[in-house]
């Protein structure tokens, strides 16, 4: 039986009273690209930090090709064949992005350095102080990738890309999963969900709400059915069996989330004179929708602002 590239029973940190994640339970498959789906502060950074060992669970456990995060002496083993890409990549300014890829060569290697530097260019030579956004991303991938890891974990790793630089990643990506490198992607951009990931896990306050391919999740989530009427439009009509989601927009109109047959919405329809209608694919967005409330601020820890004071940093 192969043993899955990352592995989660029961993850579960809390910062006090405050949850940052619970109960997280998750399998990625060797060689696949996997999106971690959900806004900030749902608990995705958390996970991330637990993961690679930067923060000690309060409950749970879980291992990175097949080593577990608890036992330090063999995870220590294992962390030359993992990258990372954090949220916020630190460079020492004052040092140029050459000595940088050097120091971190001296600790993990470096042969797939020129190859990742001619596909993604930065100023070699020139302080990291003097780097773009655009740029010190670059380097993050630079260094995340260049000493050939075998599983890559990244979080929101386009941000500050432009978009020509943000479509060559993700072709990257694609070669990398031909490779077997499995790549656990961390995004609230939900377009790079659906053009990268095989599979995708949404985590809402802490807690994953769904695990499912991208096909499959997209083909049992129906379809978007807008409709604009001179009448007084009633929600309350289209709550039948087959409903998702229904909602009335700014403009008056009714926007339906439907998924099964449309029997229900024909009948209903009898009832109105309608001015438009529109019935068209589902998209991503309207996926996330069914499991996010737009309204709905969560009450999860908010891992994007964690101080040293509330941090407990696992032990090295």
């Amino acid at each position: 039986m192969t043993v899955p590239a990352i592995d989660i029973d029961g993850l579960t940190k809390f910062y006090g009273d405050v949850r940052g994640i619970e109960d997280l339970d998750l399998s990625v498959p060797e060689g696949e690209l996997f999106g971690f789906l959900g806004p900030n502060g749902a608990g995705k950074s958390t996970t991330i930090r637990l993961l690679l060992g930067f923060l000690k669970p309060t409950e749970g456990t879980a291992s990175i090709l097949g080593v577990p995060i608890d036992d330090r002496d063999a995870f220590l083993e294992v962390r030359d064949q993992i990258g990372h890409i954090p949220g916020d990549p630190q460079f020492y300014d004052d040092v140029t992005g050459r000595k940088t890829l050097d120091y971190l060569a001296s600790l993990g290697g470096d042969e797939r350095r020129d190859e990742l530097l001619e596909r993604f260019p930065v100023p070699i030579d020139r302080a990291v102080r003097g780097y773009s956004r655009g740029n010190r991303q670059k380097l993050a991938i630079v260094q995340a990738f260049m000493h050939d890891p075998k599983v890559v974990v990244m979080d929101e790793p386009t941000s500050g890309l432009d978009p020509l630089v943000q479509q060559e990643f993700y072709d990257f990506l694609h070669e990398e999963r031909e490779r077997g490198v499995t790549v656990f992607f961390s995004t609230h951009i939900l377009s790079e969900v659906r053009q990268v990931c095989d599979q995708v896990g949404i985590i809402r306050n802490g807690r994953l709400v769904a695990v499912e391919q991208i096909d499959d999740l997209l083909e049992r989530s129906g379809k978007v059915v807008t409709l604009q009427s001179p009448d007084t439009i009633d929600p309350a009509d289209f709550d039948f069996a087959e409903t998702i989601d229904a909602r009335l927009e700014p403009d008056g109109s009714l926007r339906l989330v439907i998924s099964g047959n449309y029997d229900g919405l024909v009948d209903v329809l009898e009832g109105y004179r309608i001015d438009d209608l529109e019935v068209r694919e589902t998209a991503i967005e309207d996926v996330f929708m069914h499991f996010y409330d737009a309204e709905d601020g969560g009450d999860g820890y908010d891992d994007d602002a964690v101080t040293e004071d509330t941090e407990e940093v696992a032990d090295a």
